[in-house]
């Protein structure tokens, strides 16, 4: 498991990524873009062919590496949309490494619920 769910942030990287880089050069573009590698967040970067995916996030031991190539089909374009970057949950990355081609186009996931403000999920509630 990469993260501990929908509290983990992934960006998506802007831009088509060249494919060759690894650990230091994909964090060398985390870090342009103004994000800090060790705070745990995820990265992902798509190739220009679109059949290339990395994803890069620090475990809290060290950076790790994941890299998909899919044998058939394209990942979704992240880039699509002309922002700066792309935020997604967890959910919608899982969906995204598994080919689906509307992550980044519409919103999947619902945004998340305030604890502190949601009546309905206080402790008396369950009681």
């Amino acid at each position: 498991m990469i993260g501990p769910g929908r509290r983990t942030r992934v960006f998506a990287y802007a831009t088509p990524c060249d494919m060759r880089k690894s650990y230091n050069s994909l964090s060398g573009l985390v870090m342009a873009v103004g994000h800090e590698v060790a705070a745990g967040d995820v990265f992902l970067f798509v190739g220009r062919t679109r059949r290339r995916a990395k994803v890069l996030w620090y475990d809290g031991t060290g950076l790790c590496l994941l890299s998909k190539r899919l044998d058939q089909g394209r990942f979704a374009s992240p880039w699509v949309q002309g922002k700066d970057e792309l935020e997604l949950t967890m959910s919608e990355l899982a969906l995204l490494l598994e080919g689906c081609e509307v992550v980044g186009r519409i919103p999947l996931s619902p945004p998340a619920v305030d604890a502190a403000k949601a009546g309905r999920v206080m402790r008396a509630s369950f009681c």
